[in-house]
């Protein structure tokens, strides 16, 4: 091998190399959202493998406590059409309530299909992975934290303990954590609500089969079969934090069951009412607020 061909072959060794270098976090990053399907798959019946897989769900580079990525699918503006407000969708805050997690499986397949452009969506099927996949699903992460009860509310540190303390009786499901924002799913939460700056925040739960508000609009009177009621805001929660602090209205979206999905024809019911609200209600000037907009400090 002269010294001309074996420059050439060093060459092509770094750069190849090279190639793999920078392919090897969007393989991993890959990899780590088709085994996240295969898990949940493999743990909610109502959500086959290609339905995960097929709406090609993006790692964000944050992961939970257990090393889960955190994944969401942006449906984003279309050209030539200006969308009436940004929305974020969630499911799964909750690991227990199997339900939230599959419906939004379901909206996410009607968006593949007929995404128009009329919003902005950002969508988060499970915030709360660890909570889901572990053999006997829980409400909290893997730390015994209640994600929605750790958001950086006002006072956090006397209210939202001593609610747990004198309301729940140190209840662990609603265990708020040792700070705000102390947990990896909580804080990624907060900052992809600082980066996306939703117009309305719709996140669904169960099983109290109602609809829930906090914030600025008219509430829905109702979507599908769910009626409004009002379930009062609580120190550390998404509703507290968004809806009052920052002045971004969350719809909350209470299932009847967690463990049994609505029909198909209940879930329809439910997207179709909640599109026509948001429809009313926003349009292309935000509500955003800037207060709040700093992370809070440990202690």
């Amino acid at each position: 091998m002269t010294v001309k061909q074996f420059s050439r072959f060093v060459n092509l060794l770094i750069l190849n190399g090279l190639m793999l270098f920078w392919q090897a976090p969007a393989l991993a990053q890959g990899d780590d959202v088709s085994a996240l399907c295969r898990q949940i798959a493999n743990k909610l019946a109502s959500v086959d493998l290609r339905d995960c897989l097929d709406v090609n769900l993006i790692n964000t580079g944050a992961y939970s406590v257990e090393n889960k990525p955190l994944v969401v699918k942006e449906y984003p503006p279309l050209p030539g059409r200006t969308p009436m407000g940004r929305v974020l969708l969630l499911g799964g805050i909750h690991g227990d309530e199997y339900s939230s997690i599959s419906v939004v499986f379901k909206w996410l397949r009607i968006l593949e299909e007929h995404h128009s452009g009329m919003f902005h969506w950002r969508v988060a099927p499970l915030v709360n992975p660890d909570g889901l996949l572990r053999g006997k699903s829980q409400r909290m992460n893997a730390n015994g934290v209640d994600l929605n009860r750790n958001f950086p509310t006002p006072n956090w540190h006397v209210e939202a303990v001593n609610y747990w303390v004198n309301q729940t009786y140190r209840s662990p499901r609603r265990y708020p954590g040792p700070a705000p924002l102390s947990e990896p799913e909580s804080l990624w939460l907060f900052k992809e609500i600082e980066s996306f700056k939703p117009d309305v925040i719709v996140s669904v739960h169960a099983p109290h089969g109602v609809v829930d508000f906090d914030g600025p609009h008219e509430a829905p009177k109702r979507l599908g079969q769910l009626h409004l009621k009002l379930l009062g805001t609580y120190p550390g929660s998404l509703g507290n934090y968004a809806g009052l602090l920052k002045g971004m209205p969350v719809l909350t979206i209470e299932l009847d069951r967690a463990g049994i999905m609505p029909t198909r024809y209940e879930i329809r019911d439910i997207w179709g009412d909640m599109i026509r609200w948001l429809r009313k209600n926003l349009n292309k000037n935000t509500v955003y607020s800037p207060q709040a907009d700093q992370l809070p400090e440990a202690s």
